[in-house]
């Protein structure tokens, strides 16, 4: 069977089981499916958060996801993964990113998301812009997401 990638970025939610299923029905070949979700939280630092508003380079954001998302196919043996990032305005406890993996086995299902998940929070050109009661302001990296991504950097 054929690896099947999707990369998607979009402004409108989506429906994580249904991205999980579209990626392995039918599938006798995946034995392993891991997905991360991330949501926008109501509060950062102790201060309530309005919303995210998140913005990127529209084609630039896609070819870049995409080299990331083939060096995963070339780093583990993947039978499929799926990335979605959503840009807009995004309230809390709306769905942020998706990342949806599938393997034979576990250990490169987890591997491969947490490589595409650390290089979607450090590298992947979104901007992020937070609303909170104090008024707006961007969000900067933060060195511990720099250094969970720096694992992966082939030496």
């Amino acid at each position: 069977m054929t690896v099947a990638a999707t990369i998607r970025i979009q402004e409108p939610d989506f429906d994580v089981a249904q991205e999980i299923a579209a990626l392995s029905k039918g599938r006798t070949d995946v034995g392993a499916v891991v997905s991360f979700s991330g949501i926008c939280r109501g509060s950062e630092q102790g201060e309530p958060i309005a919303a995210l508003t998140l913005e990127h380079y529209p084609g630039m954001a896609e070819a870049e996801i995409s080299r990331h998302a083939d060096e995963a196919l070339a780093r583990w043996p993947l039978q499929g993964l799926t990335i979605i990032h959503r840009f807009g305005r995004i309230a809390p406890g709306e769905n942020i990113v998706l990342v949806v993996t599938a393997s034979a086995h576990r250990q490169a299902a987890f591997e491969a998301a947490e490589f595409l998940m650390d290089y979607l929070k450090t590298n992947a050109p979104f901007w992020k812009r937070e609303e909170s009661a104090r008024g707006t302001s961007w969000i900067e990296a933060r060195d511990h997401d720099d250094a969970a991504a720096a694992r992966w950097t082939k030496s």
